[in-house]
């Protein structure tokens, strides 16, 4: 769904552009590395007060849809795609071990 919104021009990848996308008010939901350094992400948490945050995928993860090793921070900018990945996020979250520390999806096993 990053990809998506990549290709459609509803994502931005990188500090400068994710501040520069926040400075301009468009973005609707930010993305950051769960992976990423706390100081780039408190600054732009304080760029963008009171906006949804979603941590739930490291930096190489995120680097995927943008064709990068790695991506801190992405900003999903205001559009039709904001609130499907915040929908689709929330599902992830729920397939999550909840006292898992790094987040690893469950495994469901047959028997």
């Amino acid at each position: 769904m990053i990809g998506l919104a990549r290709r459609s021009g509803q994502a931005v990848t990188g500090f400068e552009k994710v501040r520069a996308a926040a400075k301009g008010g468009t973005v609707a939901l930010l993305l950051e590395a769960s992976d990423g350094a706390l100081d780039g992400r408190e600054k732009l948490e304080r760029i963008l007060p009171g906006s949804e945050v979603l941590s739930l995928w490291t930096a190489a993860a995120l680097g995927v849809p943008f064709g990068r090793d790695r991506a801190v921070h992405v900003a999903i900018l205001e559009g039709g795609f904001a609130g499907r990945l915040k929908r689709e996020a929330a599902r992830l979250q729920g397939m999550r071990y909840e006292g898992a520390s790094d987040g690893a999806p469950m495994v469901l096993q047959e028997s």
